[in-house]
């Protein structure tokens, strides 16, 4: 089954520089937004090794975002662990419309 999306429009000041981390509250939910090559993308806010605050990181040429507290690598695309400790980073779509920015949190299982 497909995954299924609630989308929340960013306002235009929450758009995200290339190669800085900022921090957005979406619907009650902390997200780290960046960009890399020109393309925008949206990713957990804490890492999921040891909790560490990944807009205190930053992105490297390759487009990872490092963790600040131990080092570990994620690719912003997917939240792949690139530094191969076998965590995943949780990553979110974003969509450009027409409107503005969207990004899209997974519906729960009891349809909100």
């Amino acid at each position: 089954m497909a995954k299924q999306y609630n989308w929340y429009r960013l306002s235009d000041e929450q758009v995200a520089e290339e190669k800085t981390i900022t921090v957005h509250e979406v619907n009650g939910k902390k997200i780290c937004f960046t960009r890399h090559e020109g393309q925008l993308y949206a990713f957990a806010y804490k890492c999921p090794h040891a909790g560490g605050i990944m807009a205190d990181g930053h992105i490297d040429d390759k487009g990872n975002v490092i963790c600040p507290l131990h080092r570990y690598r994620f690719n912003v695309k997917n939240g792949y662990n690139s530094s191969g400790e076998g965590f995943y980073l949780k990553t979110y779509p974003v969509e450009l419309r027409e409107e503005g920015v969207f990004v899209g949190l997974e519906k729960s299982w009891l349809g909100w």
